[in-house]
């Protein structure tokens, strides 16, 4: 497991002006509300003032941040450009001509990285998609062959695809890869050792998604924007990129099914959104990191919920409130204790020490993580269970706390327990937001397994335990 220095002095809520009481009231509400957070880190005047991570969740665990990878392939579009080796100005179709199609659209050959990091290149949905059916092995190609309803530069259309090009584009004007880049120009500098990089089938990097951090990592990512590309006493990326990425470029739209909060209205940047405090990089499942100069303020959350656009308002109507009032060490002392003993539950129910089970999954329930027919057997060990799934799976199951296993070489942490005849466990793929609850019937001989909520890679619990994960992404 991944370990490093502090990237972050830390302090007291009271000496950098936070009330500890308003972060007590931000969990409060958090929980009322039932959102699953994994962790929180509230970094004001460049000291960590809060920290949490809910068991089995941890501080050295690198997480699968979704799209807030975007704003980090943002930051390699502005590093190449004040490398004179791109401009805004450049076209898809002059940097990489041999993935043009024969029959590219006018509007097509007009596409620029300004449009690609704006998403105004005029697809009026995500064309993610449909632009891997159209060239299953060139989504380059198949971007500029999804019709374009919309003039380009017109409208904001959140479109996937636009920063997997930016990523081709960079690889292509340095000859490096965008992960070996980014390691070489910003997380090293920065004491970053961890970055992991979810791929596609070629072996690229996503660009769009797929980045891991720590939560630390994502928070000192948000206090280097918060000082202008400077860290410690290096210019790590320009100001005036900084300044372009993260002001507004285009407004943002409501959603038909208006499921867009507000913090998600005030427009977009270069592959960052405006927010009502500040901006922000966002993640599908609750990943946030929200930067607010005006109050010297990062926050960084990640997350395992659904319904992720409201998020930001919680922050704001708790944390702000609480901003140069800084309450008393006592109440800084009663937030730490809290902190420190943040969990998710474990599976309740009976360790039955003697009892094993059969079964075979049943996958007709939504979001199986199992193909149907797929063989599960629990096996009393240690205080635990053995849990083979099939033939390919082995891990270990705790009873009352979570024990870790990598049959494939990603980590799983799971827990569980008896309740009456049936056995139940929660397996968290502990690098991601996600986890499998597994329900067997020992009287009946089925089972079912199913994700809390599915991956957006796909609903195979094996593709999410392989390092790197690789895959030709179908992402809603």
């Amino acid at each position: 497991m991944p370990s490093q220095l502090p990237l972050l002095p830390r302090s007291t809520p009271a000496a950098s002006g936070v009330s500890a009481r308003s972060i007590a009231a931000l969990l409060d509400r958090l929980e009322a509300q039932s959102v699953e957070l994994h962790s929180l880190m509230v970094v004001r005047h460049g000291h960590v003032v809060a920290e949490g991570w809910w068991a089995p969740y941890s501080a050295e665990r690198p997480q699968l941040l979704y799209s807030l990878t975007k704003s980090f392939t943002s930051v390699a579009v502005g590093l190449v450009i004040a490398d004179g080796l791109l401009s805004l100005d450049d076209r898809v179709v002059d940097v990489l001509p041999e993935h043009v199609p024969a029959d590219i659209s006018e509007q097509g050959r007009r596409i620029t990285v300004h449009h690609l990091l704006s998403m105004t290149a005029g697809h009026g949905t995500d064309s993610l998609a449909e632009a891997w059916e159209l060239e299953p092995d060139d989504l380059v190609k198949g971007f500029l062959r999804v019709p374009f309803p919309e003039p380009e530069g017109s409208l904001h259309t959140y479109d996937n695809a636009t920063t997997y090009v930016l990523a081709r584009m960079v690889e292509r004007v340095t000859g490096r890869g965008l992960p070996e880049l980014l390691d070489e120009r910003l997380f090293r500098p920065m004491g970053i050792e961890h970055a992991e990089w979810d791929r596609v089938a070629s072996g690229a990097a996503f660009g769009f998604h797929g980045l891991h951090l720590t939560t630390e990592a994502v928070a000192a990512f948000g206090e280097l924007l918060l000082r202008g590309g400077v860290w410690g006493d290096r210019r790590l990326v320009p100001r005036a990129w900084v300044e372009l990425a993260t002001g507004r470029h285009i407004e943002t739209r409501q959603l038909e099914d208006d499921s867009a909060g507000p913090d998600f209205l005030c427009g977009y940047g270069y592959q960052f959104w405006m927010s009502r405090h500040g901006y922000h990089g966002n993640g599908a499942f609750g990943q946030h990191c929200m930067v607010v100069p005006s109050h010297d303020l990062v926050i960084v959350v990640t997350a395992n919920i659904e319904q992720t656009h409201e998020l930001p308002g919680a922050f704001w109507d708790c944390l702000l409130p609480g901003l140069d009032d800084a309450g008393s060490p006592q109440d800084d002392e009663i937030l730490a204790d809290r902190l420190r003993r943040l969990s998710l539950a474990p599976v309740p129910g009976s360790a039955a020490p003697s009892r094993s089970g059969t079964a075979r999954i049943d996958a007709s329930a939504e979001g199986s993580a199992l193909p149907d027919g797929t063989t599960v057997a629990v096996e009393p060990v240690d205080g635990g269970w053995r849990l083979r799934l099939g033939s390919s799976l082995k891990l270990a199951v705790g009873h009352g706390d979570w024990r870790e296993s990598s049959p494939l070489g990603r980590p799983v942490v799971a827990t569980g327990a008896w309740q009456g005849d049936t056995f139940v466990a929660d397996l968290y793929v502990i690098t991601t937001p996600h986890r499998v609850r597994l329900v067997l019937d020992a009287n009946a001989g089925t089972a079912v397994a199913t994700w809390t909520t599915v991956p957006l890679t796909g609903p195979s619990l094996e593709l999410h335990l392989r390092s790197p994960l690789m895959t030709r992404p179908d992402v809603a």
